[in-house]
C-alpha cells in the first residue's frame, strides 16, 4: 500500500496541476503518475526533475490530483519536503516547471569537479 503524499511533503500550485493534468492525459494509458525526483549531482548538488513513471512502487508517497497521481521515492522526498512545484510561462515559448522554497542543501558549490567521477575540491 502506498504511502499519501500531503501538501506539506510537497505544494503543488494550481498552475502546475492545470499543466501535469494537460500533459499525463497526452501520454500512453500505461503510465501510471508523474514522478518528482531529486539526484544527487557532485558539484552542482542536488538537481529535481520530473518524469512519467509506469509503475507506483511500494514505498512511494502517493497523492492523486484530479486526472492523475504524483508520487516521490522516499530518498527524494528527503530533499523535496516543505518545497512548492510550480508552472510559469513567461511568454514567447519560454514555458517551466519550477521547484521553490527548496530546503537547504549541504555541499555544492565546490571549487573543482573531477572528470573522472571523481570528488570535489576547494
Amino acid at each position: 500500500m502506498n504511502n499519501i503524499l500531503t501538501p506539506a511533503d510537497l505544494e503543488i500550485t494550481a498552475n502546475a496541476a492545470q499543466k501535469m493534468n494537460e500533459l499525463f492525459t497526452q501520454v500512453e494509458d500505461d503510465i501510471a503518475a508523474i514522478r518528482v525526483y531529486a539526484q544527487p549531482g557532485g558539484c552542482s548538488g542536488v538537481s529535481f526533475g520530473m518524469t512519467f513513471a509506469d509503475k507506483i512502487n511500494d514505498d512511494d508517497l502517493c497523492r492523486d490530483h484530479e486526472g492523475f497521481k504524483l508520487i516521490i521515492d522516499t530518498a527524494s522526498i528527503e530533499h523535496l519536503r516543505g518545497a512548492e512545484v510550480d508552472f510559469l510561462d513567461h511568454g514567447d515559448g519560454n514555458l517551466a516547471f519550477v521547484f521553490n522554497n527548496i530546503p537547504g542543501q549541504d555541499g555544492g558549490g565546490c571549487g573543482t569537479c573531477g572528470s573522472q567521477g571523481g570528488g570535489c575540491s576547494s
